[in-house]
């Protein structure tokens, strides 16, 4: 009997029909504020349903990689998508810039610990978390950043937790679980961090700028859905809500 209703279960999940989206993304996670309302936006604009898959860069780069349906890519950083195209797994034509992507060092309110620059994430006593550097954008970036400035090896015994998404990075510092965590600035337009959290500028000569990219897939199931959708994210409309949600242009 156990087996019998074993094999029924099997065959009602297979005959169970699966919906499927116009038009599938991937998107880094720390874009998922703008990407929700563009994707609202042009689902009723085109009468489409889109599905966007937000995960870090390093594993939306991975499920491309791995050959997982994918219409647009739009990770947190270029280096995802020049990847990818040395690949051969977006059309260099399609590649789009969108907005900068600008790291911060966000604190809880008030900034107990004191923080007023890089350095002080070095100080003994001082906890720290960034981005894990083989996942998200922002951790490649952080530890890059630290490097440069020569800071990598003092803060290295700070850092309490490594975080898979820059998302979880903005909830640490939220809860007040660290003293200073490296993220993207946007972030600190989001309901989540407000009232929460403060932010501590990098200077320009320490900071590490990285620029948004969009570009649709070779494998794009739907391509001309997914032309339509690439310049839309890049478009007027599309930029103002980058912008809205606290992403800088980038330069003509």
């Amino acid at each position: 009997m156990k087996r019998f209703l074993a094999c029924a279960m099997l065959v009602l999940v297979w005959t169970i029909p699966v919906w499927a989206a116009d038009l599938m993304v991937f998107s880094g996670a720390g874009l998922m504020k703008p990407m929700e309302e563009m994707r609202k936006n042009f689902e009723q604009q085109h009468g489409v349903a889109v599905d966007v898959h937000y995960g870090s860069s390093g594993e939306i780069f991975g499920m491309v990689a791995a050959g997982q349906p994918c219409d647009v890519l739009i990770p947190g950083a270029a280096k995802y998508t020049m990847d990818a195209l040395k690949n051969g797994w977006v059309e260099k034509e399609t590649i789009r810039k969108l907005v900068l992507h600008v790291p911060a060092i966000a604190v809880p309110k008030g900034n107990p610990a004191k923080i007023r620059g890089l350095e002080d994430l070095a100080r003994k006593g001082v906890r720290v978390s960034i981005g894990d550097p083989k996942a998200p954008a922002i951790g490649r970036v952080s530890k890059k950043l630290l490097t440069k400035t020569q800071l990598w090896e003092n803060v290295q015994p700070n850092i309490k937790v490594y975080a898979p998404t820059v998302n979880q990075l903005l909830i640490y510092v939220a809860l007040n679980q660290v003293d200073a965590a490296l993220i993207w600035k946007d972030l600190t337009r989001w309901a989540e961090a407000k009232g929460k959290i403060e932010v501590v500028d990098i200077a320009p000569d320490k900071n590490i700028i990285k620029t948004i990219p969009t570009a649709v897939c070779t494998r794009a199931q739907n391509r001309e859905l997914a032309l339509q959708f690439n310049q839309y994210v890049a478009a007027a409309e599309g930029l103002s809500i980058w912008e809205k949600w606290g992403f800088a242009p980038c330069a003509e």
